[in-house]
């Protein structure tokens, strides 16, 4: 039996008008209103509220942590991609099991588990406290536990990648004396560049948006352990609503250049494969 054109016609465009709704109701219109109320009072309160010391604190320390984070997350996601990919070892699954753990497990979870560690009477605490060394309420809790929840990032995105690709040019480099350190910047990384850079944007974008985890380490003390998303919510309950707007319109102009440096380097990744499969697709 012939399937009617109009009725796939109506099948189509009921799918596209559900799909649209659902964007418009849960993505743009939010977006919309956070615009809106950020600059309800006009440009010069919205950049005096930017510019405030808890404003100020908050962008800078969620700025220091996304620092720290994203290129230790990227030198485990290489190292654990690596060893995956390029090695045979009992308890493989498992590994890869482990890297996963964070997507899984809810972020608060892992916020409790540093504050069981390190907390003051925690497995750790003592020996902390006797050293005059503060982990938790401190800027390295809350790098420990941005760290723990997006470390998954960069190796998750890494290990299909260099499975994909294989290890014969790396087993032909080999074969011509090349060294590990000549192996991995002249062979595996040119092949595996956009990868780690694609992982890197994912992992400071969510370091930057992170909330649960960082919120049982940080202690919320203001103007010293506030994120942005914690100094948001700080605001929000102290019914300063025009400045936790003001903030979330800075945190969510962050997440569009993400989102836009997200699909420029996929564009420049697919772009060797669509000049080989055909040539006349991209003039020269």
């Amino acid at each position: 039996m012939k399937r009617s054109a109009t009725g796939d016609g109506v099948v189509r465009y009921l799918l596209i008008g559900i799909m649209l709704a659902f964007i418009g109701l849960f993505l743009v219109f939010p977006v919309c209103v956070v615009l809106i109320e950020a600059l309800h009072s006009g440009a010069g309160f919205y950049f005096s509220t930017l510019g405030s010391i808890h404003s100020w604190t908050a962008i800078r320390l969620t700025l220091l942590v996304a620092l720290a984070v994203v290129p230790l997350n990227t030198l485990f996601g290489i190292c654990a991609a690596w060893c995956v990919t390029h090695f045979q070892f009992r308890g493989k699954a498992l590994l890869i099991s482990l890297i996963e753990i964070p997507l899984w497990v809810s972020p608060v979870i892992g916020g409790l588990v540093f504050a069981l560690i390190f907390g003051r009477q925690g497995w750790l605490g003592p020996w902390l406290e006797a050293h005059q060394t503060q982990v938790l309420f401190a800027y390295p809790g809350i790098v420990l536990a941005t760290a723990f929840v997006t470390f998954p990032f960069v190796a998750r995105g890494l290990i299909p990648l260099m499975q994909s690709q294989g290890g014969r040019e790396e087993e032909a480099a080999l074969t011509l004396g090349a060294d590990g350190w000549q192996l991995f910047w002249r062979v595996t990384f040119p092949k595996i560049k956009w990868g780690v850079l694609y992982g890197m944007i994912l992992c400071n974008a969510r370091a930057m948006g992170e909330f649960g985890a960082v919120s049982v380490v940080a202690g919320n003390i203001e103007d010293k352990t506030n994120t942005m998303p914690l100094q948001i919510e700080q605001d929000y309950l102290n019914f300063g609503l025009p400045e936790a707007f003001s903030l979330a319109s800075l945190l969510l102009l962050l997440a569009v250049v993400t989102l836009v440096v997200k699909v420029v380097l996929e564009r420049r990744r697919l772009a060797p494969d669509i000049v080989r499969a055909d040539p006349g697709k991209i003039s020269p």
